[in-house]
C-alpha cells in the first residue's frame, strides 16, 4: 500500500507503506499497561488498607497515579517530538516498570503513594508515545483500523483492571497487581526495540519546564480542592479558598507562558481548530465519568451485593463489551464514510441515559440485572472515546502529532483524576454515620440492622456518583452539538487554517 503526497506536503517515510506488526503489538502492550494500572487497585484497596493502614490516604493511591500521569503526558509527548518518539516511548516503559516493582515492595501507605506517583510518571508516556508512533508510522488508509484496534484495547484494559486486581487479591497477593506488569513491560520493550524502525526528525529546542511546573501546580491544587472541599475542609475555609486561588493563578500563568514558549508543552496553535478544542472538552468529561464509574461500581457490587473482588470485576464485563463493540464499529464507520459528527452526540446521549438508568440500583437489585444495566453507559463512553481521539489526531499537523496525542490523553487523565476526587467526596459524604473503613468481608458479618444501614448508605453513595456522572455526560451531549463535520485530514497534510469546510470543487490549500 502506498501513499501519494499532496503538493506542498512532505511525503510519508517508507515505513508507512507496510504495518510493522510486531512493533504495533508492543505499542498495544504499553497502552494496556498504562490504562490497566489506573483501575487495577480499585478492587484491592480494602485489602491494601488492611495491611498498610492509612485509610485517610486511601484515595491517593489512585489519585497520585492519575495526577503524575496527567502532568507527565505532555512532557513525554514533547520529548518524543524533539528527541525521538521511539526512544521516549522505551524510556517511559522503563520508568513505569521501576515504579511497578517499587509499588509491589511498599511497606507503608506513604511509600505506596510515592511509588504509584513514579509509576504514573512512566504511564504518562505510554499512551502518548504509542499514539504518536502510530500517527508517524501508519498510512492514512490503515490508520482508522489501527485506531479502532487501539480504541478496543483501552476499554478492555480499563475494565480488566478491577478483574485482574480482584483475581490477584483473592488468589495470590495484592502486590502481584504490580509485579504482573514486569513480564508484559519487558515484552513491550523487546517488540518495539526490534520490530519498529522510526525516523523522527529531531528539533533543537528547549522543553518548556516553566509551563510544566505551572501545569503541575494548577492540577495538584485543583485535585486537592476537589478532594478536601466540603469534606476535610469547608468550601469557605482559608485552605480551600487558597487552593482555588493557586489553581486559577497557576493555570492562567500557564496559558500566558505557553503563548511565549519556543516549544510549549501544549501548543496554543492546536486550539485554533474549533473541533480540536471541543474534542479536548469531550475527552475531559468522558474521562471523569469513565474512571469514576470504574472505581465506584465495584463498591456497590462488593458491599451491597456481597460479591467477591473477582466477581465484582467480572460483573463489569457488560460495560467493557459495550465500549469495545461500539469503538470497533465507530472506527470502521468513520473510516468508511469519513463522517463523524453524530457519534459524539450519540455518545453523550447514551452515556447520560446509562448513568440515569443505573439509578435503578438498590439494595435488592438482582446482581445479573445490575451488571446488565452498565452496558448502556459503556456504549456511550465508546462513542465518545473513539470519535474524540480520531478528531484530535486528524486536527493536528504532523510535527504536532506527539503534542496533540499528549493533549488528549492529558485532558482525559485530568478529568479522571478530578472526577475520582470530586465524586469520591460525594460517595464518602453519604456514608456519614457508618464505618467507611470496613472491608467487604467485615461488612458481611455485621449485625443485621447495622449491615442493612451500611448497604443503604453505600447504595446512596453510588447514586450520588452516578448523578454526577449523568451531569458530566449531559454536558458532553450539549458540547457535541457544536462539532463541525469537516473532512478528516490525512496525516501527511497540513491542518486547515480554520474549521470551515473547504469548497467541494477545489482542493484545500496550505494555510499561509
Amino acid at each position: 500500500m502506498t501513499t501519494t503526497a499532496t503538493p506542498g506536503t512532505t511525503a510519508p517515510p517508507p515505513a508507512t507503506a507496510r504495518l510493522p506488526y510486531p512493533g504495533i503489538a508492543g505499542l498495544m502492550l504499553g497502552i494496556v499497561l498504562g490504562t490497566l494500572d489506573g483501575t487495577v487497585v480499585g478492587t484491592a484497596l480494602p485489602t491494601i488498607v488492611g495491611e498498610l493502614g492509612g485509610l485517610d490516604r486511601l484515595s491517593w493511591v489512585v489519585t497520585a497515579y492519575l495526577l503524575t500521569a496527567a502532568v507527565a503526558t505532555p512532557l513525554w509527548g514533547k520529548c518524543g517530538d524533539l528527541y525521538g518518539r521511539k526512544g521516549a516511548y522505551l524510556a517511559a516503559v522503563a520508568v513505569f516498570l521501576a515504579g511497578s516493582v517499587l509499588s509491589g515492595l511498599a511497606q507503608t501507605m506513604d511509600q505506596l503513594i510515592a511509588f504509584r506517583a513514579l509509576q504514573g510518571v512512566g504511564a504518562g508516556g505510554l499512551m502518548v508515545g504509542a499514539f504518536a508512533l502510530i500517527g508517524t508510522l501508519v498510512s492514512p488508509e490503515d490508520s482508522p483500523k489501527v485506531q479502532a484496534a487501539t480504541g478496543a484495547v483501552l476499554p478492555v484494559a480499563f475494565a480488566g483492571g478491577p478483574l485482574i486486581g480482584g483475581l490477584l487479591t483473592d488468589h495470590a497477593d495484592w502486590r502481584w497487581a504490580f509485579y504482573v506488569n514486569v513480564p508484559v513491560g519487558l515484552a513491550a520493550l523487546l517488540l518495539v526495540s526490534l520490530g519498529m524502525t522510526v525516523r523522527t526528525p529531531r528539533v533543537r529546542a528547549r522543553i518548556d519546564w516553566a509551563g510544566a511546573l505551572l501545569l503541575t501546580t494548577g492540577i495538584l491544587a485543583l485535585t486537592l480542592l476537589a478532594t478536601w472541599g466540603g469534606r476535610t475542609h469547608s468550601w469557605t475555609s482559608p485552605a480551600v479558598l487558597a487552593l482555588g486561588a493557586v489553581g486559577a493563578a497557576s493555570l492562567a500563568a500557564f496559558v500566558l507562558v505557553e503563548r511565549r514558549a519556543e516549544e510549549p508543552v501544549i501548543p496554543p496553535r492546536l486550539f485554533r481548530s474549533r473541533n480540536f478544542a471541543l474534542a479536548q472538552l469531550l475527552s475531559f468529561l468522558v474521562g471523569a465519568g469513565m474512571l469514576t464509574a470504574m472505581n465506584y461500581l465495584p463498591q456497590y457490587l462488593q458491599f451491597v451485593r456481597g460479591r467477591s473482588s473477582t466477581a465484582s470485576g467480572l460483573l463489569l464485563l457488560p460495560l467493557m463489551l459495550g465500549m469495545v463493540a461500539v469503538q470497533l464499529a465507530t472506527g470502521r464507520l468513520i473510516a468508511r464514510t469519513g463522517r463523524y459528527r453524530h457519534y459524539p452526540i450519540l455518545g453523550g446521549a447514551l452515556m447520560t441515559a446509562g448513568a440515569l438508568l443505573l439509578l435503578l440500583l438498590d439494595v435488592d437489585t438482582p446482581t445479573a440485572l445490575a451488571s446488565a444495566l452498565t452496558v448502556v453507559l459503556g456504549a456511550g463512553m465508546g462513542f465518545l472515546m473513539q470519535s474524540t481521539m480520531l478528531i484530535t489526531m486528524y486536527s493536528a499537523e504532523p510535527r504536532d502529532m506527539g503534542a496533540a496525542s499528549g493533549t488528549v490523553v492529558l485532558v482525559r487523565t485530568i478529568g479522571g483524576s478530578l472526577g475520582v476526587a470530586a465524586l469520591g467526596a460525594v460517595f464518602t459524604s453519604r456514608l456519614t454515620g457508618t464505618d467507611p473503613g470496613l472491608t467487604p468481608a467485615q461488612a458481611a458479618v455485621l449485625p443485621a440492622p447495622v449491615r442493612e444501614a451500611f448497604r443503604a448508605a453505600v447504595t446512596s453513595g453510588v447514586h450520588g456518583v452516578l448523578l454526577g456522572t449523568a451531569v458530566l455526560a449531559a454536558l458532553a451531549f450539549a458540547a457535541a452539538w457544536y462539532v463541525r463535520e469537516i473532512p478528516l485530514r490525512r496525516p501527511t497534510e497540513e491542518a486547515p487554517a480554520s474549521d470551515r469546510r473547504p469548497p467541494a470543487d477545489r482542493p484545500r490549500r496550505r494555510p499561509s
